[in-house]
């Protein structure tokens, strides 16, 4: 007999108040959870709403999408699985505050916008 799947929000609710209710708890398998098809596919969903601009691989939303975004996600889950996944650098911008100083943005490439987001 097999299990519904549940939502990722369901799923996120269950760790959570498991790690509150029981301190000592530890979790095994997550990463299975991290890698599947539909966390990806939110994570990117939530990266694209939240905007942003490109990283140091300069590419856009846009450019993934005409791509191919099943190939996209595709191969973040190949890299995750087969433990090749590497974050690129961030791309640093500058942005002058009003005293003249200025505040250093770290832009992280999109890629590493949706592991990130699968991870949280």
């Amino acid at each position: 007999m097999t299990k519904a799947p549940i939502s990722l929000q369901d799923l996120r609710r269950r760790i959570y108040r498991k790690a509150k209710s029981d301190k000592t708890h530890r979790f095994w398998g997550l990463f299975v959870h991290i890698t599947k098809t539909g966390t990806l596919e939110e994570a990117y969903r939530i990266a694209k709403g939240n905007g942003g601009a490109a990283g140091v691989d300069e590419q856009s939303f846009s450019d993934i999408e005409a791509q191919g975004l099943a190939d996209f996600l595709r191969g973040i889950r190949e890299d995750l699985i087969t433990n090749r996944y590497k974050p690129l650098p961030n791309r640093r911008v500058e942005i002058p505050k009003r005293n003249g100083k200025v505040r250093t943005l770290q832009i992280p490439c999109i890629r590493d916008r949706v592991v990130q987001g699968a991870l949280k």
